[in-house]
């Protein structure tokens, strides 16, 4: 299993992944999710994969192929984002379909689920989530954010913060404590956690950065957000009956 995250604001996209794809008793394999198509002026691209390795691994593979060879239907000819979602599904589904013909096991999955984002020319950055029947959908005004793998364990702070609206690092600090909230919960997820931020307008490399798990900065998020949750917490109103259940309890225990 694994966790990704894209956020699509005003300001640019951002996009978060782990990199665990094992966490057996005896086995924990660490592959990166994110992979950077940065091509020619005009046009630049993040893709983010979750589901079988063989079959996300084959499809960036395929891509890279498409775009040295300068295909007809690369990410470096495609003309606008829906197209390079159509793309990308359809080498999804061709290469499960491959992996499933290959294995002859019915109890074998390739299905894979990605999330590309990116922006070419003047078209606004987006993100698109491709799910494994090769079909997509793109995130909306009022659901700027996209997640593939574990997702519900970092869904509500994207929930209560996500806004169109908001800084781009804002949109990091939230895509990054959703990670650490997934990770907390699930030990199918894990680090390196891998970021990266990418501007609207700007078709260069983005700034990208790999937090091993000993990172200061996200040992420091881990112990921030823990206290900060737990002050939160110790302050909330009680609740109306709350009187009425402590005095409860505390003649239960005198009798």
């Amino acid at each position: 299993m694994t966790y990704c995250v894209a956020v699509a604001v005003d300001k640019g996209l951002v996009f978060a992944s782990d990199s665990r794809t094992n966490a057996g008793v005896d086995q924990i394999s660490t592959y990166s999710k994110m992979h950077r198509f940065h091509l020619d002026r005009d046009r630049s691209f993040v893709v983010l994969s979750a589901g079988n390795l063989a079959t996300t691994q084959g499809v960036v593979a395929e891509i890279e192929r498409d775009i040295d060879k300068s295909a007809r239907q690369g990410l470096n000819q495609v003309d606008n984002l829906d197209r390079a979602a159509e793309y990308i599904g359809v080498l999804s589904v061709a290469e499960q379909n491959k992996h499933q013909q290959s294995r002859q096991d019915k109890d074998f999955v390739p299905e894979a689920s990605f999330i590309l984002g990116g922006q070419i020319g003047e078209e606004a950055p987006g993100i698109v989530h491709i799910y494994p029947e090769g079909n997509f959908v793109r995130a909306t005004a009022a659901t700027p954010y996209l997640q593939i793998g574990e997702v519900k364990y970092g869904r509500p702070i994207l929930d209560r913060i996500i806004e169109r609206t908001i800084p781009l690092e804002a949109a990091l600090m939230c895509a990054l404590v959703s990670m650490d909230s997934t990770m907390r919960s699930s030990a199918a997820v894990g680090p390196p956690i891998e970021y990266l931020i990418q501007p609207a307008g700007i078709f260069g490399p983005g700034l990208y950065n790999c937090l091993a798990e000993d990172d200061d900065y996200l040992v420091e998020l881990r112990r921030s957000w823990a206290r900060n949750v737990r002050a939160a917490f110790d302050a909330l109103p009680e609740a109306p009956a709350i009187g009425e259940v402590r005095a409860t309890v505390t003649r239960l225990g005198a009798s």
